[in-house]
């Protein structure tokens, strides 16, 4: 008898598959390629997209005052981001061939490259790099995290958690005290076949930028 919980997890599998495929549609649509980490869209399409593009003088003229007296707050927050940036892939570097845990690959979470995007002005693209490094960082330390979590203490929560991470389905259920001792080991094994499948694997598509 198939789990149920397997297969959702199979089912969210196959839907993150269909959505790098429709991304991929969009791509076509939108007539832009990816060459040695760089977006190149088509003469005529950068034409139009230049044509687009807003002012400085306009944008900081519209922008609510609001927005400008807190700017100062949001880029202040680079600067932990930074120190969480450098420290956690520390970690990772020290700890993870300890635990012989596979290395999270930043540059898969970590994407900066819509400042190529012509329709955006320097203020625009400035505040897309930090978006983008932002929050590709935050799911960057997140899977690290995860796999901390998944290597020390694979076991669910009491209670319902939102957004749970990819590997949180596989845990053992809270109180099951005789599948946490019989599935502990298996859990980590499954670092050991990971890690000899990525050093298998072919080297990073040009299409995980940096």
């Amino acid at each position: 008898m198939s789990d149920p919980l397997q297969n959702i997890l199979d089912k969210l599998k196959q839907l993150e598959i269909e959505l790098h495929d429709e991304i991929d549609k969009k791509r076509e649509r939108f007539l832009y390629k990816i060459e040695d980490k760089k977006i190149h869209f088509e003469e005529e399409v950068k034409r139009l997209h230049k044509a687009q593009a807003q002012s400085l003088f306009r944008y900081i003229a519209d922008a609510k005052l609001v927005h400008i007296v807190t700017a100062p707050i949001i880029w202040l927050i680079l600067i932990p981001t930074i120190m969480l940036d450098i420290f956690v892939s520390l970690y990772q570097a020290i700890c993870f061939p300890i635990y012989g845990i596979p290395k999270v690959r930043r540059s898969e979470y970590v994407v900066i490259d819509r400042q190529y995007l012509a329709y955006l002005n320097a203020i625009e693209k400035m505040n897309c790099i930090y978006c983008g490094y932002f929050n590709g960082l935050i799911a960057y330390v997140r899977e690290v995290a995860a796999r901390t979590e998944k290597y020390w203490c694979p076991i669910k929560h009491a209670r319902s958690i939102k957004g749970a991470h990819d590997h949180y389905g596989y845990f053992v259920d809270y109180g099951d005290a005789k599948a946490y001792k019989e599935g502990f080991s298996t859990l980590r094994r499954e670092f050991d076949e990971s890690k000899r499948a990525c050093e298998k694997s072919p080297p990073e598509s040009p299409e995980n930028l940096e």
